[in-house]
């Protein structure tokens, strides 16, 4: 394995766990939302299917990043789904990682070239 200085554009922080768009909105919506979600809540919040949804939670769920809870009480019962602590840490070491992506980008670019162009007619 080769070092971060040999390897500066590695980015090992970057776990394939987290790096899908429908894996990031889950985890960033049960982040701000500590104590969990309902499958529909998260349906709604992170605009999946129902096969998605329930695939990328499974998938988190195997990792230990988040925590699959069915609750029981009077009624029908219920699941919630909330991230880990391990999981917690985990993702924010990964959003981290992605910032070191972003500020490479962009002390590798000239500033004057930051800026988009506008068009001119």
């Amino acid at each position: 394995m080769t070092n971060a200085n040999s390897a500066p554009f590695a980015y090992p922080g970057l776990e394939r766990i987290f790096h899908e768009r429908g894996r990031l909105a889950i985890c960033t919506c049960l982040i701000a939302h500590p104590d969990g979600l309902s499958f529909t809540e998260l349906q709604g919040a992170c605009d999946l299917t129902d096969g998605n949804l329930n695939r990328h939670l499974h998938a988190l769920a195997e990792v230990g990043v988040v925590r699959i809870e069915k609750q029981r009480g009077t009624g029908r019962p219920s699941t919630v789904y909330q991230i880990t602590k391990r999981g917690r840490q985990r993702f924010l070491a990964y959003v981290d990682e992605l910032e070191s992506v972003i500020r490479d980008v962009h002390e590798g670019v000239p500033r004057d070239a930051r800026r988009p162009k506008l068009a001119t007619t």
